[in-house]
This record gives C-alpha cells, sequence and structure tokens, in this order.
C-alpha cells in the first residue's frame, strides 16, 4: 500500500515540475499581416495571394511561400489576413485569378494575362523584369497593414 502511494506522489512531484517548468517557456511571438488589394478591375473570379519570407521562388513559386490563400472578388478592393507569422522581413504577390488555376498566367513571352501585384508596388515593365524580394520586401514586426495596386499589363 505504502509503494502505491509513494508512486502517486512522485507521479503528482513530478506533474508538477513540468508543469512548473512549462510556464517559464515563452513562446515565440507572432504577428498579423493584413493585405488591402486595390484597383480589381474584375467582378468575378478570385483574388490569390502568397507570402514570402525569403527570394527563394519569389514570386512565381507555387510552393515557396509561408503563407498562402485566396479570397473571393466582391468589389474593386479585397482585404486578406495572415495571422500566426514570425517577425521579420516579408513580401506578397498577387494575382488576379480570372479561371481559378491558382497562378498567373502568362503568354509565350512571359507576359501576364491575369492582373498581378507585389508588395511596395515596384515598377514591372519589359525592361525591370519581374520584382526581386528585396524590392518588395517589408519589416514585419507587429500587426501590419500593407496595401498592393493591381497590374493589368507591363508598365511602359
Amino acid at each position: 500500500m505504502l509503494t502505491r502511494a509513494s508512486k502517486f506522489l512522485t507521479f503528482l512531484l513530478l506533474s508538477l515540475v513540468s508543469i512548473g517548468l512549462s510556464n517559464t517557456v515563452q513562446a515565440e511571438p507572432t504577428t498579423t499581416l493584413t493585405v488591402v488589394v486595390n484597383g480589381i478591375k474584375h467582378q468575378k473570379g478570385q483574388i490569390c495571394l502568397k507570402v514570402y519570407a525569403s527570394e527563394k521562388g519569389f514570386p512565381m513559386s507555387e510552393t515557396s511561400g509561408v503563407k498562402s490563400g485566396c479570397t473571393k472578388i466582391t468589389g474593386s478592393s479585397v482585404k486578406k489576413e495572415f495571422i500566426g507569422l514570425k517577425p521579420g522581413k516579408y513580401a506578397v504577390a498577387v494575382v488576379d485569378d480570372q479561371n481559378g488555376d491558382y497562378k498567373l498566367n502568362q503568354d509565350f513571352l512571359g507576359i501576364p494575362q491575369e492582373g498581378f501585384g507585389v508588395s511596395n508596388n515596384p515598377t514591372v515593365s519589359i525592361i525591370t523584369g519581374t520584382p526581386k524580394f528585396n524590392k518588395a520586401s517589408f519589416p514585419l514586426q507587429k500587426n501590419t497593414t500593407i496595401n498592393i495596386e493591381m497590374k493589368y499589363g507591363l508598365e511602359q
């Protein structure tokens, strides 16, 4: 009988110690990124967004982003929140996905056939080419809202 009680007390003591230790571990802070996409020309389809934490795959990769999601078009602007991002440097790519394939359709020369946008709204033209991560990135330290303007064609 005494051994059963001592096992229970040992279990109880270990449980209390582990609970006390778990309270001292600090959770890494996370943030919320709110992306507002403006200048949408169509009233059908969806706006698909992808958040990147590095230049790897930015802005065209379908697998490199850390968060992504689509939202139905309901007007000339939409808003999408990404919750749980760690503080750091990020960039966002946006597509006006008219045909539901979740990617930016391009012609044989690589010219976009659907609307697109990139955080910081850099110039995108035949001369400048695809925007680089360092031009589109921004620091995310606490809850942040960014605005992206849709582009429908390349700037001259």
